[in-house]
């Protein structure tokens, strides 16, 4: 069963209750299995930038079934491969933390992403949107 809408605006509001307990506006971005953008959240006084920054973080998850630190391990060791996959989809990849897989069981079912804050904040208002999925 593929991720609902319903389920992926549970996420996007998570995380961003996570980032108002911190004083922080991020946006989140929820991808598909397929790297398609499901919905999208920009927190007032988000960067601009960090939606489209939010998006291509998610969608590397969900292609390569990877959380961001585990790509940017991918990039780095793997620097001129990484190059050539990153031109085969619609969105530049980004790699690093920030971007986690959603998963039901072994399925990937899509991933966040989060833009707007340093690494680790992204990536902790990401997994609080995780959370509320379970």
């Amino acid at each position: 069963m593929p991720l609902s809408l319903e389920s992926a605006q549970t996420v996007i509001a998570g995380a961003h209750e996570h980032a108002r307990r911190l004083g922080l506006r991020i946006t989140v971005a929820v991808v598909d299995e397929g790297g398609l953008l499901q919905a999208l959240g920009r927190m007032d006084g988000a960067p601009p930038l960090s939606a489209q920054i939010a998006e291509a973080k998610a969608v590397g998850a969900a292609l390569w079934h990877r959380d961001g630190g585990a790509l940017a391990e991918v990039h780095r060791e793997r620097p001129a491969f990484f190059a050539q996959v990153d031109r085969l989809v619609r969105l530049p990849i980004i790699p690093g933390r920030g971007s986690l897989i959603i998963r039901r069981g072994d399925a990937v079912l899509g991933a966040v992403g989060v833009s707007g804050a340093t690494a680790e904040q992204d990536e902790e208002c990401a997994r609080a949107g995780l959370a509320r999925l379970t």
